[in-house]
């Protein structure tokens, strides 16, 4: 079920269509291409790709696609966003495919929102509310719930105007005493603004929390391993390969919602915490950007992030920049293509899609990355280069290994286990000590597991 808000403001006329998005509903895709600059966070190059990325989000919640095009867009109305022959194409589209649902993969104000309903007589979608009613069906846990729900107060709030017939009901309040009483819109953005304040309490309660069991896991003398990337880029295919886990994994944009952590073994090192995470998309409403942050400050306390790239795409560099954008607002890197504070793993993913003379041509540029960042060609669904994979996250994580001597007495075999599991162990004799038997040892460690170690 989608974790939805109760609409306190939908007192449309009756010509405009009440339903809501539901799944099997038939739409129309339209992608106002807009002419100009870049739009900052948006996929530039061909509009296809665009708009196959949209009938993605349209099919993740259900709904039929029947027609997708774009639309030039040189001059933007501020009351519909598209002229009027525009719109009449759209409605035309509509009515000869049956749609009952106009989705516009872009941004609209209430007012534009409004205004085309009323022309095209449908119910009509923005990106930002189809991503939100996206989050809303997939979030599993009551964090996931709650950010979901803020989100949609915070999109809903701004789009209280389009309770046109109501504006002038007044609730309370005597005229003869102090004036006019509380009108609808203003009880409805207290009701709002009370929900939004209590979700609000509960989030930082939960954001406590994590941090706590942030700090635990620090304090845990385990390395964390972050995986991020595009949506449907397979993050959660290669965290299924790599711990045997059964985390939803479908041809679906934002199959996975709620962050998952579990340990794996990696060459050298005895146990790492794995963590899959939500996946970034282009133009991801600011609402939900805000909402998430607390999920998305788990990469911020990785020791390695595992940027997983879908090298197949034609996009493939378009949404690496996406995702370093949103690594960039976390602190991470400095900027796209800079340095990041954290060591960052790129896995080539879906390599086997690709045809021979691309993966040839595409093995060339795994050895000179603009960025320095390795990158290792994989298939999380055949297995292929996982193998290296694990090798370059485990060299990482041991990089700038030092050498360092220990003298434990012979009863602490818990720490002395430990030395062997996660440490390069390059002497390890008994000797005679003035309490006991002891054991002196000379062991290759990171300079984090040496933190680690002292913790153990």
């Amino acid at each position: 079920m989608t974790a939805r808000v109760p609409d306190l403001t939908d007192h449309r006329p009756d010509t405009a269509p009440h339903e809501d998005v539901t799944r099997g509903a038939r739409a129309v895709v339209v992608h106002p291409e807009i002419r100009g600059p870049k739009t900052h966070g948006r996929l530039s190059g061909d509009i296809e790709l665009r708009l196959e990325e949209a009938q993605g989000l349209a099919r993740a919640i259900g709904i039929v696609v029947a027609d997708a095009f774009a639309i030039p867009v040189r001059t933007i109305r501020p009351a519909t966003l598209f002229g009027e022959g525009q719109i009449e194409r759209i409605a035309v589209a509509a009515r000869q495919e049956e749609a009952e649902l106009v989705v516009v993969d872009g941004a609209l104000s209430a007012v534009q929102q409004r205004n085309l309903e009323e022309k095209l007589k449908r119910k009509v979608i923005d990106r930002t509310g189809l991503i939100l009613e996206i989050f809303g069906e997939r979030a599993a846990t009551a964090e996931g719930r709650l950010q979901v729900e803020l989100a949609h107060l915070d999109y809903q709030a701004g789009r209280l105007v389009r309770s046109w017939t109501h504006l002038e009901r007044q609730r309370g309040g005597f005229g003869f005493l102090g004036g006019p009483g509380e009108t609808q819109i203003e009880a409805d953005r207290r009701m709002i603004r009370n929900r939004m304040a209590r979700i609000r309490r509960e989030l930082d309660q939960v954001r406590r929390t994590r941090g706590l069991h942030r700090d635990r896991r620090q304090r845990a003398p385990w390395p964390v391993v972050a995986l991020v990337g595009y949506t449907n880029a397979g993050k959660s295919t290669l965290f299924n390969r790599l711990t045997g886990a059964s985390v939803m994994a479908e041809d679906l944009l934002f199959a996975t919602l709620d962050p998952t952590m579990r340990a794996i073994r990696l060459p050298g090192i005895d146990k790492a915490i794995l963590s899959d995470t939500v996946g970034f998309i282009s133009d991801l409403p600011t609402q939900l950007v805000a909402a998430f942050r607390a999920t998305l400050e788990e990469v911020t306390a990785a020791d390695c992030i595992v940027h997983v790239r879908d090298i197949a795409s034609p996009a493939t560099g378009e949404q690496k920049e996406q995702v370093e954008e949103v690594l960039a607002d976390l602190g991470v890197i400095a900027e796209p293509g800079g340095e990041s504070t954290i060591p960052i793993i790129e896995a080539w993913n879906k390599w086997d899609l690709l045809e021979a003379d691309d993966a040839a041509m595409r093995r060339d540029l795994v050895e000179i990355q603009p960025s320095g960042r390795p990158a290792v060609p994989i298939s999380a669904v055949t297995g292929e280069g996982i193998d290296g994979l694990l090798d370059k996250i485990s060299a990482t994580l041991s990089g700038g290994s030092k050498r360092y001597d220990f003298l434990l007495d012979a009863g602490e075999g818990q720490r002395l286990a430990w030395l062997h599991a996660n440490g390069e162990v390059l002497a390890d004799e008994a000797v005679d000590g003035d309490d006991g038997p002891q054991r002196r040892l000379s062991v290759r460690l990171a300079p984090r597991d040496f933190g680690r170690f002292s913790r153990v």
